[in-house]
């Protein structure tokens, strides 16, 4: 997997607490009122992004980043919105899958608009992408309103056509992981491999569907907030 040195990372995990911490300081002040409920979308909880090719190694980090924050925040993957199999059959886009429209993208962004103003007492449930499936469940990420932060990682959350535009407003901060395609390349055609797929089928996978979608991936790489370089 892709890896960054203990003192990276440890920069990384500050500043996504101090994002945390951000919300929960936003919290205290509406508490010390003089007794007025805050009206609808008075709290604003912070949404971190993570951007990047195929292979980048977001989720990675990601999972990483919440493990060290321990409980302040909960991972929300943009892949949960992968459309299902039999849909993308039905639209021709089978061959495609992993491209922009081959996600519920207008679903997403309502989903980030709801995380990020939480309802006192509800919790939301995101959906999850199975990879051993290769399909979406509903459903199986529960975001209870108390969590200060949500961190989302995903190919195309600074991308800026269609309804994807309306993701990046939505999120505090995106960073964007860069990693050499010398490296990332052959890991996504061993992730292939891994989840079931043959050798060969796997560089035909990655050479015809998920590099058109990294170079897709990489026009968009000069909106994110910060570039997060992997070894």
């Amino acid at each position: 997997m892709p890896r960054m040195d203990a003192q990276q990372f440890d920069r990384l995990a500050a500043r996504a607490r101090a994002l945390a911490e951000q919300e929960q300081e936003q919290g205290q002040r509406q508490g010390q009122g003089q007794g007025e409920t805050p009206g609808p979308g008075a709290r604003h909880r912070p949404i971190l992004g993570i951007a990047g090719a195929p292979g980048a190694g977001k989720s990675t980090l990601a999972a990483r980043l919440v493990a060290r924050l321990d409980g302040l925040a909960v991972l929300v993957p943009m892949d949960g919105f992968h459309l299902a199999q039999a849909e993308l059959e039905r639209l021709g886009r089978a061959g495609r899958k992993g491209a922009p429209d081959t996600f519920d993208a207008a679903g997403y962004t309502a989903l980030l608009a709801r995380l990020r103003a939480p309802a006192p007492g509800t919790t939301v449930y995101a959906p999850a992408f199975d990879r051993s499936l290769e399909e979406s469940i509903a459903g199986a990420v529960p975001v209870p309103p108390d969590v200060p932060l949500v961190v989302t990682e995903g190919n195309y959350l600074l991308h800026d056509e269609g309804p994807w535009a309306a993701a990046l407003p939505l999120l505090d901060e995106v960073w964007y992981l860069d990693l050499d395609d010398r490296r990332r390349v052959p890991r996504l055609v061993e992730r292939h491999v891994r989840f079931g797929k043959d050798r060969a089928r796997a560089e035909r996978w990655v050479h015809d569907s998920d590099e058109v979608n990294a170079r897709v991936v990489a026009r968009s790489r000069d909106r994110a907030h910060l570039i997060v370089r992997m070894s």
